[in-house]
């Protein structure tokens, strides 16, 4: 007991130094997003992913999504029980709920939308009797013995601290979305139990609990960090922010800190969640670790272990489960050749990395950050999702012959959350602004209205597949500011046309157009990109090729390996547009005709990304 006490003393003398410092937030940040009701997607291609995704939120049942709550809290239900993850046996029922909650939000911040609006009251009001009949401020589909279990054993149930961040994040969108007070109550409910846990436990059983290396580690912690970082945001209350430190390990922060590459063998999603918690608590406190580990753990994952769509996740080195056999871990470092099973590139892997790169440009500005976030937002996020059903994906293959597998609607599993989560929120990631600039980094059709300056900037085009892309100002009075566009690092060549006018601008690959000038209502500006085929090899064989045309990663549409002759150089020059509008490519190797199109487009047929070159 006295080491618990000395604990929470040292713990309350260190809150109390940060206390002392409130960081500025302009001095973390050289760029601010924009909110989520500042920019509305225009109709597009985009806008309807967004809307298969407002359908499938629409289809599910709140009593059936209540009801595992309900039967834990003691409390009648009538519903038919969920399946897939969300079955009542399931150890991690419960996690969709949270990224339902995240996802509805959203929504109704954006469109005010009547029946979302009511769904959204009715399972906060429905979840806080179930809160209320525990009478120990938990809140969870399955009971509080499974944290008994996970501090006694370490192991044996299913990530219960992964599911219970899941409802607190939900609770919290609920409440900074759309201002629900009794969600806020919730949370803070939620994390007081959590506090009073861990307040009982020595440092050791907390390490051994928190210690998570093996292969699909039970003890998954999930954005518990982040999560508690993002309510001390709000509330300032010092136990929330020693809450979080709490699941800032030092046996993951330290060598990232260091520069220490430490991923291979783990699990992809526990760690990379942990690092979104990092860039959180230095948007706090402006501690140069927490910056360290978010930024070299990026630059790690970027350079050493991402496939070509810029995301990553696959078979364990030492695989000791059966998912770690094909999925859902890192490897050594810049070995990716022998990874390429049929379960690789995980979408909520995909997602949490979004995350973490936009949390980083939003501190520098770089124009590598830009270019990471397209490339993994066309060829990864938008290439996880049926654009005729809407139906998600878990991995994303990229071998070859390869089909997408995509998750039914019952099934409920780790990525059905986030991607219903993450399509929810299309229209982020698009603009930021500081005091005198506008950087736009996505080119969809959308408008953001950027309030401080009066001004509206619309966005139209038919991006990637048209090159040509259209903004409108519109303002009542002039005002000055600059409009950084985007230049890519595929773009070898854009123009860029004021009014009709062509501007006399030399532009770099991954760098921005600084068009600084006093706008006026109606000004125009025109951004033309000339594409070009290109090629990303894998880091250990550069016979083992993908193929891009401009942004978009082209996909074989083949039942069958993909095996080419020649030099890059000379394939490259075999390849064909052969309808622009539609995305389709021909390549002529080898004798055979080879047709194409983006991956984001393939849908039920047979494909392949990495093509193989064998010159005997």
């Amino acid at each position: 007991m006295r080491k618990v006490i000395f604990m929470l003393m040292m713990s309350f003398i260190h809150l109390n130094l940060f206390s002392q410092k409130t960081i500025d937030i302009s001095k973390i940040e050289k760029v601010l997003p924009f909110s989520n009701e500042e920019v509305t997607l225009k109709s597009s291609w985009i806008k309807q992913r967004e809307e298969l995704n407002i359908t499938f939120l629409k289809s599910l049942d709140p009593d059936r999504l209540l009801h595992n709550f309900r039967v834990t809290a003691g409390l009648p239900s009538n519903a038919e029980p969920l399946e897939g993850w969300e079955s009542p046996k399931i150890g991690l029922r419960g996690h969709f709920v949270g990224h339902y909650l995240s996802a509805v939000s959203s929504l109704v911040e954006k469109y005010k939308d009547l029946e979302l609006v009511e769904r959204l009251r009715y399972m906060i009001d429905e979840l806080c009797k179930c809160q209320q009949s525990f009478g120990n401020s938990y809140l969870s589909a399955f009971p509080d013995k499974d944290f008994d279990a996970l501090e006694a054993k370490f192991t044996g149930v299913w990530a219960p601290y992964y599911t219970y961040n899941k409802v607190m994040q939900g609770l919290l969108d609920a409440y900074t979305h759309t201002g629900n007070q009794k969600a806020y109550d919730m949370l803070l409910d939620m994390a007081a139990y959590v506090d009073n846990r861990m307040s009982k436990l020595s440092g050791e059983t907390i390490e051994k609990m928190l210690y998570t290396v093996d292969a699909n580690p039970q003890n998954e912690p999930g954005a518990m960090n982040e999560v508690l970082y993002k309510l001390y945001k709000i509330s300032r209350n010092p136990k929330h922010l020693a809450l979080a430190e709490i699941f800032d390990r030092n046996w993951f922060i330290t060598p990232l800190a260091e520069n220490k590459d430490i991923l291979s063998g783990l699990h992809s999603n526990t760690h990379l969640v942990l690092v979104n918690g990092f860039a959180q608590r230095y948007s706090i406190t402006g501690e140069s670790k927490y910056y360290a580990a978010s930024t070299n753990f990026w630059d790690m994952l970027i350079s050493q272990h991402v496939y070509a769509n810029g995301t990553s996740s696959g078979p364990r080195p030492n695989a000791t489960t059966r998912t770690s056999v094909t999925a859902e871990h890192w490897g050594v470092p810049g070995h990716l050749c022998n990874t390429l099973t049929k379960e690789i590139a995980e979408s909520c892997v995909s997602h949490n990395t979004q995350k973490l790169t936009s949390s980083i440009f939003t501190w520098t500005a770089a124009p590598k950050y830009a270019d990471a976030y397209m490339n993994t937002f066309y060829n990864a996020v938008l290439a996880s999702q049926s654009a005729h059903t809407g139906a998600y994906m878990y991995h994303l293959p990229l071998g070859s012959p390869r089909n997408k597998k995509y998750l039914k609607d019952n099934d409920f599993a780790c990525c059905s959350g986030s991607s219903a989560e993450a399509y929810s929120r299309l229209n982020s990631g698009i603009y930021y602004h500081d005091d005198s600039a506008l950087w736009v980094n996505l080119f969809v059709p959308s408008e953001v209205n950027w309030k401080e300056k009066n001004v509206r900037l619309e966005q139209n085009g038919n991006f990637p597949k048209d090159t040509n892309i259209c903004f409108t100002i519109s303002t009542k009075k002039k005002v000055g500011f600059a409009l950084k566009l985007f230049i890519p690092s595929w773009a070898k060549n854009a123009e860029v046309y004021i009014n009709g006018e062509k501007q006399e601008i030399e532009t770099f690959p991954s760098s921005y157009i600084d068009l600084n000038r006093n706008w006026r209502d109606k000004d125009e500006v025109k951004l033309i990109f000339h594409y070009d085929f290109h090629l990303k090899t894998m880091p250990d064989n550069k016979d083992v090729l993908s193929l891009f045309y401009g942004p978009m990663l082209l996909a074989f549409e083949s039942d069958e390996e993909v095996i080419l002759k020649g030099t890059h150089d000379e394939i490259l020059k075999k390849l064909s547009v052969l309808n622009k509008e539609e995305g389709i490519f021909l390549l002529r190797n080898n004798g055979k005709n080879y047709q194409l199109c983006p991956l984001f487009d393939i849908d039920e047929q047979a494909y392949g990304v990495y093509a193989t070159i064998r010159n005997y």
